[in-house]
């Protein structure tokens, strides 16, 4: 008679569990989390418009050169992607490659620009092979290592 006792309470609690667990798991289906924020380099590569914004307001860019930037930015973007899903390629190649590409962004970008805005862009550019290269090594130990500079490539 004790046995009945605790079988009773037993199968209400394992019942309980398993509805939980069937629960949470379709709330995970039908609710995925959130996609992350594809404007920073944290979640993602930044968003070719986002960075025609950012660049505008630091070189002061007319509707032309934004137009023609924002194409280069679509096009590295489609390129880095593309990439990124070859898995034939090895690692060490579609870093090289992928440099590659960055650079013939920042050529492309360059051309496009006036010379005062090229000076600033020479800086910018500086700036970012300064923090890349603190960043990796750890050459900062002022603890600002968090994030990359603004997207300007």
């Amino acid at each position: 008679m004790l046995t009945n006792v605790f079988k009773k309470p037993l199968l209400v609690l394992l019942a309980v569990g398993l509805i939980s667990i069937v629960a949470a798991a379709q709330d995970s289906s039908t609710n995925p989390p959130p996609p992350p924020d594809k404007g920073g380099w944290r979640g993602g590569p930044p968003d070719p418009a986002q960075r025609t914004q950012e660049l505008t307001k630091k070189l002061n860019l007319t509707s032309d050169q934004q137009s023609k930037v924002q194409d280069i930015f679509k096009s590295e973007q489609s390129q880095m992607q593309g990439l990124r899903q070859d898995s034939s390629t090895s690692q060490d190649d579609r870093r090289a490659k992928m440099m590659e590409i960055r650079n013939n962004t920042n050529t492309q970008v360059r051309a496009l620009l006036d010379a005062d805005q090229q000076k600033k862009w020479d800086e910018i550019q500086a700036k970012r092979q300064e923090w890349g290269k603190k960043g990796r090594r750890g050459g900062n130990n002022s603890g600002d290592q968090g994030a990359p500079p603004p997207s300007q490539q």
